[in-house]
């Protein structure tokens, strides 16, 4: 027997007439409901680009402005039945809204509060953004009144190298730990010279990646040697970690000349890692050795040095200005040239050996660090 036979239609037909009206209001209300949502969109974007373009021409928005401005943007939206519905809706909640004037107020006004928070926080930035739980950096200058523009070092950690340091100086090789550490720093510029050949500006670039981890490593074993004996560590661990800013000063001088490629980058990054490790279970094992190979490294940093000037001298590399941490860093004169800024790096260096060469012969004597003062004041 079939449902659709004419005999059996007035028992099903009231079921079929119920069924198919809750069916077209409940699609009726998700109608509704979903032009509700595209509405209360639309009128927000209709409502800030009504008053960006009055704000922008100076006129003032009126509640008509707005609502005309809706209208035309939902008629242009919706089509056919869905336009008529929410366009009497719209029209319906305008008229018997009993505080139109407060809406379009509040919504002005969040508009205002944007715009003046885009303007402070553009006019401010530079403030803001340095002050964190009431901090700020305090207004520094230079000498001549400008201001300072760096933030990794202030003009009080600035200095003039001491250029009359003896630079031919050498530690000559004693007994095996000197020897051996001779000959460990002579075998790891073999592959540098290889590399590198004269590229002299790639060549420091690297080398003042390996000259920045000793003083790092150093003065932190001390520090934590510090901590566990209760006891001071004559200020040393000062002088190692100056001296570790000192020379990554110095590779951000050349990054300013040289600019790396990325496979000089990815070189930095294998010799950094392998590096710093090894020199760390190093120093753990034998002070003495790790500062001993140091003094030699910061010997060849001196040789390099010297190369590049040579270099620069014969007109094999241009002699360009000074960067301008260069200048402010080493108190050079406003026109300084490249020469300048490798010649007081070079006496940085020859600082360096004699500080590591120190170190080490404290060790060899069977004293510690802190039983010599420390060689502070330079930097």
């Amino acid at each position: 027997m079939k449902l659709t036979n004419i005999n059996y239609f007035p028992f099903f037909a009231p079921y079929y007439i119920t069924s198919t009206l809750l069916f077209d209001f409940h699609k009726f209300i998700i109608i509704i409901k979903r032009n509700e949502k595209r509405e209360k969109k639309m009128n927000r974007f209709i409502v800030r680009s009504v008053m960006q373009s009055h704000l922008s021409n100076g006129r003032s928005i009126s509640n008509g402005h707005v609502c005309s401005s809706a209208i035309v943007g939902r008629s242009l939206e919706l089509s056919g039945q869905h336009n008529v519905v929410m366009l009497v809706r719209f029209e319906w909640r305008r008229m018997m809204s009993s505080t139109p004037a407060s809406v379009e107020k509040a919504s002005s006004g969040r508009e205002e509060k944007m715009e003046n928070s885009v303007t402070e926080e553009t006019k401010g930035k530079d403030s803001s953004a340095l002050s964190y739980w009431g901090i700020s950096r305090p207004k520094i200058t230079r000498a001549d009144g400008t201001d300072w523009p760096w933030n990794c070092f202030m003009p009080w950690e600035t200095y003039s190298a001491e250029l009359s340091i003896d630079l031919k100086k050498r530690h000559v090789p004693k007994n095996f730990v000197d020897k051996f550490a001779f000959r460990i720093v002579k075998l790891l510029r073999l592959p540098t010279d290889i590399f590198f050949q004269r590229r002299y500006g790639s060549r420091a670039m690297m080398l003042e990646t390996v000259a920045a981890v000793p003083g790092m490593v150093g003065g932190m074993l001390l520090h934590l040697k510090s901590l566990r004996k209760f006891q001071q560590s004559g200020g040393w661990i000062k002088a190692l970690l100056e001296e570790a800013e000192n020379e990554r000063m110095h590779l951000m001088t050349m990054v300013e000349l040289v600019k790396p490629k990325w496979y000089e980058r990815l070189l930095v990054l294998t010799v950094q890692g392998v590096f710093f490790n090894a020199f760390f279970v190093l120093y753990m094992l034998s002070p003495k050795l790790a500062q001993r190979i140091v003094g030699y490294l910061e010997e060849e940093a001196i040789h390099s040095y010297t190369e590049y000037l040579k270099d620069i001298e014969s007109g094999a590399i241009e002699n360009v200005a000074a960067p301008a941490i260069a200048i402010d860093y080493w108190r050079l004169p406003k026109d300084a040239r490249l020469t300048e800024v490798i010649t007081v790096i070079r006496a940085d260096e020859a600082h360096h050996r004699d500080v590591n060469h120190f170190a080490s012969d404290i060790h060899f004597a069977g004293k510690e660090l802190k039983d010599a003062p420390a060689p502070l004041g330079y930097h």
